[in-house]
């Protein structure tokens, strides 16, 4: 089965590019497949050893949203938690 399969698609005489005349167009087109076929598993391969870093990357994103939202919802139910003794006092301010 491998052999047919190896037939198949880089022999000549037996895979469906037998069918063009030319033998040099013939080659070109096996050329260019095997040109397309090195991109599209380069492609996948690199897209496959990268989502670790793009999952990482969207954790990150992911969490400064669910921070941003939790310190908007703090600030607008109990804004005191965002109060400190240390600093400057307002005119007029008592402790």
């Amino acid at each position: 089965m491998i052999v047919f399969a190896w037939n198949f698609i880089f022999n000549a005489e037996v895979s469906p590019l037998r069918h063009i005349p030319d033998i040099s167009t013939r080659h070109y087109v096996l050329q260019a497949l095997g040109l397309m076929w090195a991109v599209a598993s380069c492609v996948a391969l690199g897209s496959y050893t990268v989502v670790a870093a793009s999952v990482f990357g969207h954790v990150v994103l992911i969490g400064a949203a669910a921070i941003t939202v939790a310190t908007y919802t703090a600030a607008t139910v109990t804004p005191r938690v965002f109060q400190s003794n240390s600093g400057r006092r307002r005119d007029g301010e008592h402790e």
